[in-house]
């Protein structure tokens, strides 16, 4: 009798603190268990029936199963399991956790789990998407062809994305990527924006979105923030929840910009609550489920049949290594990358955008002849200064050797002037290829 009581008043405080949750499967009133174990990351339950990637209630909190063994479960917590004691019941919904979703999004900040930051509720009777979607059937994809202007001339101009492209910004931490980010927000000519931040400073938040952000750029923005103090769990799920929000507002036939930053971050949650799984390491200390997680992630934004998701992801690099477990993992996947240039950026360079290193996989895809011959103009006369950038600044270049040197170097004040764009600009892509064409031709 006292453990059918003990039943009932867990159940009665678990539903009175998670009513304002995304709305969850019932509890199956056959299933419960209990916490065996109790780690900073991860809890321990001797629970049978349970699947992998279901929500269970634990006292007052939610958790996921993470991993599933034949006499226990590990469930990660969405709180600071602070305070847990073995024995605390275990209530499993019977399925995974899932966000409410519709218009009412757009102008709204909400958590990692889909839960709005201002406390008010979803409206009744909205859409609940899982965290977990199929990729679009490739043979169903609409082909990229058409290119979508993001404002930043550096971009638009030499490394021109198109409607449904997936593009990282790999960058030293402070080389200018939330800058960089703002400034495609205001600039960008997509339907919806959907902007994810993931292990951010608390303080960082609330500058980026009323300084960085422009007030047209959040009247058409979901912003999704999960900060550096949240648990692993929902620094990872807030990927998935941006992911969803985005493949909603896709399949009501929209051009969809999803940006997310970092994607190093949603993989060091990843690794944290993998490795706390018993999970071997592999490249870079990050487990095998981390690298398996990414394809299946970033697979889900780009074109489909209907509407499209063009992805934006910074990566996290040190000292400009490109070829870090992840930085290489994702340039991999991805169609693209602009790379962000520590030395760029000491020489007061902004956007900090290294063109030499950067490329776009679609840019003959949606751009003309014209315009691709002014962009490879624009990267040779770069590389070519380059070459010869030490004897200039030496005084010892001599002038009439190489034309072609010669003209990297009457260009290179022109060309720097067309690289570089204070936060407050904005170009439409017309203008943009006609300043381009002034900067490596005139």
């Amino acid at each position: 009798m006292m453990y059918s009581i003990d039943m009932e008043r867990a159940a009665q405080l678990t539903e009175a603190r998670l009513d304002h949750v995304s709305s969850l499967p019932s509890f199956s009133p056959e299933r419960f268990g209990r916490v065996v174990e109790v780690g900073p990351t991860l809890l321990r339950a001797a629970i049978d029936g349970v699947g992998l990637g279901e929500v269970c209630s634990v006292a007052d909190t939610l958790a996921e199963v993470v991993s599933v063994s034949s006499d226990a479960a590990l469930l990660s917590p969405f709180s600071e399991p602070q305070g847990m004691k073995c024995g605390t019941l275990v209530r499993p919904h019977g399925g995974p956790h899932c966000v409410p979703v519709g218009e009412f999004l757009i102008g709204s900040v909400v958590d990692g789990l889909g839960r709005q930051l201002s406390g008010s509720p979803a409206p009744d009777g909205c859409e609940q998407r899982p965290l977990e979607a199929s990729v679009p059937d490739p043979l169903t994809r609409a082909i990229i062809d058409t290119p979508l202007p993001l404002g930043v001339k550096a971009i638009d101009g030499v490394l021109t994305c198109g409607v449904g492209q997936r593009v990282g910004i790999f960058a030293a931490a402070g080389g200018g990527k939330s800058s960089l980010l703002g400034m495609i927000c205001g600039g960008t000519t997509a339907d919806v924006v959907i902007l994810c931040l993931v292990g951010e400073r608390g303080r960082e938040v609330r500058e980026f979105i009323e300084h960085t952000l422009t007030e047209d750029a959040r009247r058409r923005s979901v912003i999704v923030v999960s900060t550096s103090d949240r648990p692993a769990i929902e620094r990872l799920k807030a990927v998935y929840t941006a992911t969803t929000i985005a493949e909603y507002f896709r399949d009501q036939g929209l051009n969809v910009l999803l940006m997310v930053d970092s994607l190093t971050r949603f993989a060091r949650a990843g690794r944290e609550i993998g490795l706390a799984a018993g999970e071997p390491p592999a490249a870079g200390s990050f487990p095998p489920s981390v690298f398996a997680r990414l394809p299946r992630l970033l697979e889900r934004t780009g074109c489909a049949a209907t509407g499209s998701i063009t992805g934006i992801y910074t990566v996290l690099v040190e000292a400009d290594n490109m070829n870090e477990p992840i930085a290489d993992e994702v340039r991999s996947i991805l169609d693209g990358h602009i790379v962000l240039s520590r030395r760029l950026a000491e020489m007061n360079h902004y956007p900090a955008i290294d063109i030499e290193k950067s490329k776009s996989r679609v840019m003959h895809q949606v751009t003309g002849e014209h315009h691709r011959q002014l962009a490879g103009l624009a990267v040779e006369l770069s590389a070519r200064y380059r070459e010869v950038e030490l004897l200039v600044r030496v005084g010892e270049y001599a002038r009439g050797n190489d034309p072609e040197a010669d003209k990297a170097v009457d260009r290179r004040s022109a060309l720097n002037g067309f690289l570089r764009q204070a936060r407050g600009e904005r170009f439409s892509l017309d203008e943009t290829i006609a300043r381009l064409a002034a900067a490596v031709t005139s």
